[in-house]
């Protein structure tokens, strides 16, 4: 085959010399293939050549013009203005392990075409240059190896300058520093479809992630599909423990704690409810704001608990949430058990938001007035119609927190008193976070109520109360949920500084508690996703790369539903969960008992029965079960087979009075009366309040 006379190129300068060759070679005739190749090695040698040529011009004219350029910035005294360099932040302090970032700017003049891009440092010693046609632009690794290096010695300057043309029309310029503190640990967090509406009706959408800084990939989905709602989430301080809100089963005050391993399998039996706790008294418990103790042995929620938890039409702030009753509760994992916590269990007020010291000795809190509403204690809905906030949504009601400190005491709780600089400031105070070391305190601030307000700022004052101040890192929308990096030098936290969709935000806080302002951590954000509850956790170099919803598909999730919806009075729910529970396990015999209780309810005798059958053939030691299947069979006239089942009724449940009862009734349709008196005899004895009972004997 013979080879082509001149290699491929791409441009078009080199697709018109190629032609120009081509064309001057035409005429010439072959004489014999030596000098043929000659010939070919002769154009191709000139033609290398001349490529080259014009490789070389155009990148010695394009160096000139940045050589230009920055000649020209080198002469400036003052940048020429218009234009904001958005991310990084001015003074911004990077950790080591950080990936590149991108440069974001915003152009206010109307000429600029393209923006040069100088990195430098003193004396406008240039480390780096490069033009983009777009406003923003990221460093490659090579350059970022570099400017990292350099910028743990002194600071490093970014400037951005628009061009039109060789003329400089807008430019500005921004510093930053890196730190020798490593963060040390990933962030777990929550990315949520906006409005919050949307999210409540497309649970499955919401995904759990987990991202490292040091990686240029987007965090990674450990978990999502999940079809209820999980919530705020926590971890043991040596990052081996996982614990979260879940919804399991319809019941809002489920909770999961797991050891995190490889792959983490959440299961039935690592869910506890805080639903549990004082039952008797009727109570509706959500367990709100749940965290778990340092040391994993404790955690701490609301309970006894009721919200305004109201979707709003604004996709910003998407819906109004804050605690307005409840109290402190603890379980203890280790005993299995409940309890209050003396000094935070006052039912006048509202005791929420709990969260533990650094060494697990103390907890601090969110407190206010308790606001009662007989509408509110009315409804059994975690989320309200917008009608029952009215006020406080147009702002004619104010509820504002103090954040109060308590001794844990191993559950014996002591007084709660309110910590001087977040208490008693005409504003509401939340989310206290300890730092690592237990000296300081960040907490978050608002003019009123809690979750998601616009003008939330994060406050720092000493761990026992002080003088709080601001931290450098707020931004002008939202700062909000906060977690310290376990080396105690990094506080990450959740903001609205680009768009309604929360961004996750990372700052430096030094041994005396000021913060850097906030790198932007780009590849946590997911395109139509808030970002919200970062929590770092201390992995330690352990694996984690998935979580496992281990409970949500199992017939005894869709049982525990149905039950729930029959205590709603929604039967056709109730049913609906039943049959997914069948679905799931056809052995599951109390999903067909139950779908039976309901359709014998509602007179279908013969689905009931049906159902009935079904369940008998998986249960075998459940007196109630016969006893339902002997009344289908009676009330559809089948006499003998009613007195066979309410036989295995009084057999297995000899105290059973309804038992005995129905077996009576079927023997006197048989007209065996001496056998249904010597029944009817029975159950009288047992329940002599029971006037069917007396009623039946005497027609009998």
């Amino acid at each position: 085959m013979r080879k082509p006379l001149l290699p491929a190129f791409g441009s078009f300068a080199a697709e018109k010399l190629t032609g120009l060759i081509c064309c001057r070679i035409q005429p010439l005739k072959i004489i014999d293939a030596g000098k043929t190749t000659m010939l070919h090695r002769l154009i191709n040698s000139k033609l290398k050549w001349l490529l080259g040529l014009i490789v070389f011009s155009s990148l010695y004219y394009a160096c000139d013009r940045q050589n230009r350029t920055i000649t020209q910035w080198r002469s400036l005294d003052s940048m020429p203005g218009n234009l904001t360099i958005l991310w990084p932040k001015n003074g911004t302090i990077f950790p080591a392990e950080m990936v590149p970032p991108s440069v974001m700017w915003e152009d206010f003049s109307t000429e600029a075409q393209k923006w040069q891009i100088v990195v430098s440092q003193a004396d406008k010693a240039v480390i780096g240059a490069a033009q983009s046609s777009a406003q923003t632009w990221k460093p490659d690794s090579s350059l970022w190896a570099t400017m990292k290096s350099k910028a743990l010695r002194e600071p490093v300057s970014i400037s951005v300058l628009g061009l039109r043309g060789h003329q400089l029309v807008s430019g500005a310029k921004t510093v930053i520093h890196v730190s020798i503190d490593s963060v040390g640990a990933p962030v777990f967090f929550r990315a949520v479809p906006l409005p919050f509406y949307y999210a409540l009706h497309h649970l499955p959408e919401i995904r759990w992630k987990l991202g490292y800084i040091s990686s240029s990939k987007p965090a990674a989905t450990l978990l999502t599909n999940l079809p209820l709602c999980g919530n705020c989430h926590s971890f043991s301080a040596d990052g081996r423990t996982l614990a979260m809100d879940v919804d399991y089963a319809n019941d809002k005050g489920s909770y999961v704690t797991s050891d995190i391993q490889d792959e983490t399998v959440l299961t039935p039996d690592n869910i506890i409810t805080w639903s549990e706790y004082k039952q008797e008294d009727k109570q509706a418990t959500f367990g709100l704001l749940s965290q778990i103790s340092p040391d994993g042995r404790y955690v701490a929620s609301t309970v006894k608990d009721r919200s305004i938890f109201v979707p709003k039409d604004d996709l910003h702030y998407s819906q109004l949430f804050f605690p307005i009753k409840g109290i402190i509760a603890i379980y203890d994992r280790e005993l299995g058990r409940f309890f209050p916590l003396p000094g935070a269990d006052d039912p006048q007020f509202v005791q929420s938001n709990p969260t533990w010291s650094a060494d697990g000795r103390f907890l601090y809190f969110a407190r206010s007035t308790a606001y009662i509403s007989q509408q509110l204690e009315q409804s059994r809905d975690i989320v309200l119609p917008p009608e029952l906030a009215v006020d406080f949504i147009e702002g004619r009601q104010e509820f504002k927190f103090d954040i109060y400190r308590i001794p844990f005491n191993e559950g014996r709780g002591g007084k709660a008193v309110p910590l001087p600089g977040a208490s008693g400031n005409g504003k509401s105070n939340f989310f206290p976070r300890n730092s690592p070391d237990g000296l300081h305190l960040v907490f978050t601030q608002a003019e009123n109520f809690m979750l998601l307000q616009p003008d939330s700022r994060l406050m720092i004052l000493p761990a026992e109360g002080g003088v709080a101040r601001p931290l450098a890192c707020n931004t002008d929308s939202m700062n909000s949920w906060h977690s310290w990096s376990p080396n105690g030098r990094w506080l990450v936290f959740a903001s609205k500084a680009r768009s309604a969709y929360t961004d996750i935000l990372l700052a430096h806080i030094n041994e005396d508690g000021e913060a850097s302002p906030p790198v932007l951590l780009e590849n946590f954000a997911s395109s139509g996703y808030a970002a919200n509850i970062p929590e770092f956790v201390n992995l330690q170099n352990r694996s984690w790369r998935r979580i496992i919803d281990g409970f949500s598909n199992q017939a005894h999730y869709y049982f525990t539903i149905g039950r729930s919806k029959l205590g709603e009075k929604k039967p056709q729910e109730a049913i609906a969960a039943f049959d997914q529970a069948i679905r799931l396990d056809p052995t599951y015999g109390r999903s067909y008992m139950y779908k039976g209780h309901i359709q014998f309810a509602n007179n279908l005798f013969e689905d009931a029965l049906e159902s009935y059958q079904k369940a008998a053939q998986y249960i075998h030691d459940d007196g109630e079960l016969f006893q339902n299947l002997g009344a289908a069979y009676y009330k559809l006239r089948h006499y003998e087979q009613a007195i066979a089942a309410f036989t295995d009724a009084v057999r297995l449940q000899p105290q059973n009075a309804e038992a005995f009862l129905g077996r009576g009734l079927a023997h006197a349709r048989q007209e065996n009366y001496q056998q249904a008196l010597r029944d009817f005899d029975r159950a009288a004895q047992l329940n002599l309040t029971n006037a069917r009972i007396f009623h039946e004997r005497g027609v009998c």
